[in-house]
Formats: structure tokens, C-alpha cells, sequence
């Protein structure tokens, strides 16, 4: 056949040489085509739900007892390349399911897709080829990157029973919150903007609502989240500090099912199903706050907080290579974080996400790779004002981004490579009292290309060495982003080295001496000028990474890991320092360094689980501004930022008794700075005569050196307890905690001016039940 096809080739060729080629051809060629390997790759998903299942293997024994496999991805895909022709023994087996074993005869350059599913059931891991491990835990910490499932996050005590990442996000180490109200994560010394939050790779700007219990991310929605406090790899960038990576689970393509949960503090409802059966699924979350009529009587003070969600996935299987995904997400927050004084109705800041992405994951058929497609748009408008008035500050960001993926699958290195594009607006309105109207509209376009093998070397080694090369519009030239990711792992040992530059364009500014602000205005670094440069023009933030972890795990149930970090900030776009009371998008440099370590110590058994962890921090900025010399008689300032908290100890505890499920968990802070005035003052600006008597003249405000004091220490013990119980085809629990329960009071900020204090909840109670039908 081969020959014949050649032939016909060869019969366009003058005279009787075209023959002669086509015969050389075909005889140098078919050898080759024999012995042309072959690959298997294919999806393997949970026979009931049809769920993708992650870290399955997937092995192939030959006719000689030698095993060649795989573990499958995220996505539940897997890729075996470079197989020898002939007959194999398949054993695909994951903990808690039955093992499936099959033989294949697999052809010379066949592209063979097989897509398996799992049954549910008692099964024993047998030898193969690769071995899994458990990915999950306080303590399984590797180069910066800890993963949780939806199973870490319900173990944290909480209000209710919906479950919520930002409830254990904000029990690791090295994560720090103003308060527990306002939405704001400060990860290893990074802004909140330094954050790259995204799901399914949407991009969220302000994903955590103004309870800070909560965020856009529920339990019920999530298949894992990837949390790299430094460090992370070339597939990511645009940000300078750390990166959430949440990845959120299908709906059941093969029957109905559905929660309902009702608390003092929120209610939600989940709905999930076939589309077309075995093929298209469905999966829909909403979320709405009841604080407000629910929670103020058990609270004993005013909660004037509005919050929600609505998230919706359709996942569907385009053939046995391909499946789409397609994603909306919305996100709405009102609130007053200051309290009333009497005088005037504090402000309230009010914000909504909206997030729409399609994803496409597809195995080509030439060649061993996977592609990752994905198109989204996101968009965040963000007020502030009187409630019921306009808003005498309103930002607004939006993007619209394209991306594409591929890995590339060898037999002992995979290599990932990457392009994206993004198209970003900025628009700000910016006034309020002492303030006149600032205006301000900005269209960037950011470009990225990366490329990050990962090397499995003799002796246990793991390499990802990456290089990131991005371009802003503040400058032609493209910035550099070297990245390096080292594991070794041999029997209870494993060390962990990250490293790399990152660099960010576009900003988000806060007032940092107002705790009761969280209002956020998005600009862009300065672009280059002809008729007035800028020393500061084009000159995006930078920051360079350096992590060293060691893990051990000497029992199954028992694993410690210590891990060091050191953040060096360049080129930092701080909001300028003055001493009038206004919000301002005039920019300072400033550069900062922050370095800690986290200390983690975790215990799992049947009964029990819990971890303990400590973690210190020391983050330092240094500002430089003409005008400082007026105040302080330099034009380089040292301080500490706000969110630079010393030292922080999180304990967990969770257990069954007489089958109820227990859960303690207590959180220790020492003080956050904050920032003292002397006084104020009042000046007139006199370029005519003039009756100062008659002009209003502007305030000004005498602060010591910035961010001098810190505030108390903080620390709070939550609890709750939960019990389960079938009801017919449903299943429904019921659960009570108490959240702060020996009424410490937290101070969350103190006006500097009337020194009067606004703390944090006090001691609360509540109960909550979901009914959900499986």
C-alpha cells in the first residue's frame, strides 16, 4: 500500500525516473513506518458523575515485564508516548476505585485515544510504574505551592455550611488580612493587586467579599486551587507576589443533584445535571447575603453588608479528543466598613466582578501534545460615596485576554509553552472631600510568551527551568522573566528551590493611612514622553523571588515542612504621600524587601486531623519624594507597610465524636502598623487680596513618621460542630458554631484623629442546615 502510494506520486514525475523515486521512497520508508512508536493518550473520568479524576495512573506493561505510564492531569488526561509496537497489558488504578486491566495491541505510528472510566470501590494499589502522592495538606508545602481541596477548606470552623476558600486561605501563614471585613489578602508581603486571582483562567481583580468569610469561591464549585505564595512558574505572570489558581469541578453529566443551604449569615443553592447525557453537564452556585437581617441580632451591632455570588459552567465532550468548557461568574459587595459616628453616615464602597471564559482542552492527533485554549473577558467597577448618593470615586478595569497552552510529552521530560495577549481599560473618577475632580482614561495591550520544560533526572531530581517574555505598552523593549523550580524527593525527604523575576504594569492604588478604606483605583505605570520625560517611565515593578523548603514525612500521618522565602521590590508605584486628607493616582518609587519563613506541622489519622503553623515576616519599604523633606527632612523614607505582621500562629484541630464532626481552630496575629497624627492644620493659598476670613482654605494633616506604632495583637478561637443524617434520597446536617469564643476584642482600626476605636466581631453565635440530594 505504501509502495502504490508512492507510485502515484512518482506518475507525475517525467519519464520513467518518477518511478525509479517512488520506489526508493517507499523502500527507504516503509522500515521507517514499522518502526514508528506509537501513543496513547485519553481521559479517564468517574464512571457515576463523569467527573475527571486527577492522579490516576495509567500504566502499560510489555511483553517483557517493563512498564512505561503515566498520572493524569487536572483535566483527568493522560499521554503515553513513544511506545514500541506490539501487545500490552493496561492497568489503570487510582485509591477508592476499582482497578481496570485490559490488553492492547497498539500499530506502528498509531495515535490511539482511549478514554476510560472508573468505578467507585475498595480497591489495592498495585505496583506500576508511576506512583502518586498526596498533594494536599497544611504541610505539603513545595517551593512556594500548597493545593487544597474541597475537603481542607470544610475542615475550617465557619458561620455556615456552604464552605468557602477565603476561610483557609486566611489560616495559612504568611497570608494577612487588615480585619474581618473589607476583602483585602496580603500574601508574603505583596498588595493585593500584586495577586493574580483567576479562575478557570478568567482573571478576578477583587475576588474576596467585604465579609471577610467569604469570596466568589464556594466549596461546592471547586475541584482544586493551586496557591503559589512566590516563586511560581513561567505559565504564569502580570503580577509580582503570588498567584491563586482555582480550578473549578464539572457538573454530573449523568443525573441530577442538588444543595440547599440556609444560615443567619448566608443562604446558597447548588444545581447540577445533564445537558445531554454523557456528554454535556451543567453546574449552577448562587450565593446571597443575609447579614443584614439575619446576623445583626446575634452580632449585637450593625452589619450594614450586601453581598453575592452566581456562578454557572456548561462542560461538554466534542469527540473523544476535545472538551469545552464555558464559564460565568458575577460577584456583588455594598458595604460601610467604618462605623457610624454620629456626625456623618460613613461612606460605603461598592463593587461587582463579572467574569465570562471558554476553555478548550484538545489532544491533536499529530504528535504527543496537549493543547489548552482559552478566550475570557472580566470586567470590575469599584464606587465609593453615600449611600443612596452618587459616588464621589468610581474606578473601573476591564480585559479581554486570548491565550493558548500546549505540552509538549516526552519520555523523561514534558515541556510547556505558551502564548497570550490581553487587552486591558482603565477609567477613574476620582473627587470626595478636600479633593478636586480627577479624570483619568487608559487602553494597554500586554503580550506574553513562555517556554518551561520540566526534567526528570536520575536520583529523584525534578527541573523546570522556564523563561517568561512579556511585553508592556510602557516600553518597545520586552522585559525578561527567567524562572527556576528544583524538587528533590527520596524516601520521607524532600527539598524544594523556586526562584525568578516577575515584573507588573498595571497597579492598583490604595490609601493605606484609612484602615476603613478599601477603595482601590487601577492606573499604569508611567509611559515614556517627548515633551516631559519621566525618570520613572517605563519602569514597571519588579520583584525578584528566592524560596528554599525542606518537607519530611516520617509516618504516613505525620509530615513537617519548613520553608524560607526572601522578596526583593523594585521599582515600586506606591499612592504619593501627602499631607492633605485625598485619595490621589499620583505615584512615588518606593522599593521594599520582605523574607520570613513558614514552620508547618501536620497529624492525619482516621479519627482525627490537625496542623499547626508558624510563620514571620519583615516587610520594608523605602519611599523617595521630594516633598518628604519638608515633613521629615529626607527624601527616602523607611517604614513599615501595614500589612508587615511579625509574627502569626494558626492551629487546627478536627475530629468525630459520638459522630459528630468537631472543628477548633485558633489564629494569633501580633500588632499591624498604623500611622499617627500629631494634629492638623489649615493653610490659604493667596495669589490676590483676599479675605482668608472669607476662603475655606484646605486641610492638612501633621502625621508622624509614617506606619510608627502598631496596633494590639490579635487573636481569636473559632469552633463548630456538624452532624449528617440520610433523609431519604437526601442526605441533611446540621451544624452550630461559635465564632469567637472567649470575646477577645480585636481592634480593627483606630481613628487617629478622635482616637476612637472600631473593632473586629465580637463573640456570635450560629446555626445553619444544608439538604443536599446525590
Amino acid at each position: 500500500m505504501v509502495f502504490r502510494r508512492f507510485a502515484r506520486i512518482g506518475s507525475v514525475l517525467p519519464g520513467g525516473r518518477g518511478l525509479w523515486v517512488a520506489g526508493l521512497l517507499g523502500c527507504l520508508l516503509v522500515p521507517a513506518v514499522r518502526g514508528q512508536p506509537a501513543v496513547l493518550s485519553g481521559f479517564v473520568t468517574d464512571a457515576t458523575d463523569g467527573q475527571p479524576i486527577e492522579l490516576v495512573n495509567v500504566a502499560l506493561q510489555d511483553a517483557g515485564g517493563a512498564f512505561k505510564g503515566a498520572v493524569t492531569n487536572r483535566d483527568g488526561l493522560y499521554l503515553i508516548p513513544n511506545l514500541a509496537p506490539g501487545r500490552y497489558l493496561l492497568q489503570v488504578s487510582f485509591i477508592g476505585y476499582r482497578t481496570l486491566r485490559d490488553t492492547l495491541l497498539l500499530r506502528p505510528g498509531e495515535r490511539r485515544r482511549l478514554n476510560l472510566s472508573l468505578v467507585p470501590g475498595e480497591a489495592a494499589m498495585d505496583e506500576v510504574v508511576v506512583e502518586t502522592e498526596r498533594t494536599t495538606g497544611a504541610a505539603n508545602l513545595t517551593a512556594g505551592q500548597q493545593t487544597v481541596r474541597p475537603r481542607d477548606i470544610e475542615l475550617i470552623p465557619a458561620p455556615d455550611l456552604s464552605g468557602d476558600l477565603a476561610g483557609l486561605l486566611t489560616a495559612l501563614p504568611g497570608i494577612v488580612t487588615l480585619g474581618d471585613r473589607g476583602g483585602q489578602l496580603f500574601i508574603r508581603g505583596g498588595e493585593p493587586s500584586q495577586n493574580l486571582v483567576q479562575i478557570d483562567g478568567v482573571l478576578l481583580y477583587q475576588p474576596f467579599h467585604i465579609l471577610g468569610f467569604y469570596s466568589a469561591f464556594p466549596a461546592d464549585i471547586i475541584s482544586r486551587t493551586d496557591i503559589y505564595a512566590g516563586g511560581y512558574g513561567s505559565r504564569f505572570g502580570e503580577r509580582i507576589s503570588s498567584v491563586i489558581d482555582v480550578s473549578t469541578r464539572n457538573g454530573n453529566n449523568r443525573a441530577f443533584a442538588g444543595a440547599v443551604t440556609l444560615s443567619p449569615f448566608v443562604t446558597a443553592a447548588l444545581l447540577e445535571g445533564p445537558l445531554v447525557r454523557d456528554r454535556f453537564s451543567f453546574l449552577l452556585s448562587a450565593r446571597q447575603s443575609l447579614v443584614e437581617e439575619g446576623a445583626e441580632p446575634l452580632v449585637g451591632r450593625p452589619l450594614p453588608f450586601d453581598f453575592g455570588d452566581v456562578f454557572a459552567k456548561v462542560h461538554g465532550h466534542l469527540g473523544r479528543s476535545s472538551r469545552l468548557s464555558a464559564l460565568f461568574i458575577r460577584t456583588h459587595d455594598r458595604g460601610a466598613l467604618d462605623e457610624d459616628s454620629g456626625d456623618l453616615p460613613p461612606e460605603e464602597v461598592r463593587w461587582n466582578n463579572l467574569g465570562l471564559g471558554l476553555r478548550l482542552v484538545s489532544l491533536p492527533g499529530v504528535s504527543p501534545l496537549m493543547l489548552d485554549a482559552r478566550l475570557s473577558y472580566s470586567r470590575l467597577p469599584t464606587e465609593l460615596g453615600l449611600p443612596g448618593e452618587e459616588p464621589v470615586r468610581a474606578s473601573r478595569i476591564e480585559n479581554l485576554h486570548v491565550a493558548a497552552d500546549a505540552t509538549f510529552f516526552g519520555d523523561v521530560s514534558n515541556v510547556d509553552a505558551g502564548l497570550s495577549f490581553r487587552i486591558v481599560r482603565l477609567r477613574s473618577r476620582l473627587g470626595g472631600l478636600y479633593q478636586n475632580i480627577e479624570e483619568r482614561r487608559e487602553r494597554l495591550e500586554h503580550a506574553a510568551v513562555y517556554v518551561e520544560p520540566e526534567l526528570h533526572l536520575a536520583g529523584g531530581w525534578r527541573l523546570r527551568p522556564g523563561l517568561r517574555v512579556q511585553f508592556f505598552d510602557v516600553r518597545f523593549s520586552p522585559f525578561l522573566e527567567p524562572r527556576l523550580r528544583l524538587i528533590w524527593a527520596r524516601g520521607p525527604h524532600q527539598v524544594s528551590l523556586a526562584a525568578g523575576l516577575y515584573h507588573q504594569a498595571v497597579l492598583g492604588l490604595n490609601d493605606r493611612r484609612d484602615a476603613a478604606s478599601v477603595f482601590t483605583a487601577w492606573t499604569n505605570v508611567p509611559r515614556p514622553r517627548t515633551d516631559l520625560e519621566d525618570v520613572r517611565a517605563g519602569l514597571a515593578p519588579r520583584a525578584r523571588h528566592g524560596l528554599l523548603g525542606y518537607r519530611l514525612t516520617p509516618a504516613p500521618w505525620l509530615e513537617l515542612s519548613l520553608e524560607g522565602f526572601y522578596k526583593d521590590l523594585t521599582n515600586l508605584f506606591i499612592a504619593e504621600w501627602t499631607a492633605f486628607p485625598r485619595f490621589t493616582t499620583n505615584l512615588q518609587p518606593a522599593e521594599g524587601r520582605t523574607f520570613g519563613f513558614d514552620a508547618r506541622l501536620e497529624v492525619r489519622t482516621p479519627r482525627f486531623y490537625g496542623y499547626l503553623t508558624y510563620g514571620y515576616a519583615h516587610t520594608r519599604y523605602e519611599a523617595r519624594q521630594a516633598s518628604l523633606i519638608l515633613w521629615y527632612g529626607t527624601e527616602t523614607l523607611a517604614f513599615h507597610p501595614p500589612h508587615d505582621r511579625r509574627h502569626q500562629v494558626n492551629a487546627l484541630a478536627a475530629f468525630t465524636l459520638g459522630g459528630v464532626e468537631v472543628s477548633l481552630r485558633w489564629a494569633f496575629g501580633s500588632g499591624l502598623p498604623f500611622s499617627q497624627a500629631i494634629g492638623f492644620d489649615g493653610f490659604v493659598l493667596v495669589d490676590d487680596v483676599t479675605s482668608v476670613a472669607e476662603r475655606p482654605g484646605s486641610r492638612r494633616v501633621i502625621y508622624a513618621r509614617p506606619f510608627n506604632a502598631r496596633l494590639p495583637t490579635y487573636h481569636r478561637l473559632d469552633l463548630s460542630v456538624e452532624k449528617s443524617l440520610p433523609l431519604g434520597p437526601a442526605r441533611l446536617t446540621l451544624q452550630g458554631s461559635l465564632i469567637n469564643v472567649y470575646d477577645r476584642r480585636n481592634i480593627f482600626f483606630l481613628d487617629v484623629f478622635t482616637l476612637r476605636r472600631a473593632d473586629q466581631l465580637p463573640l456570635f453565635p450560629s446555626v445553619g442546615l444544608k439538604l443536599a440530594y446525590e
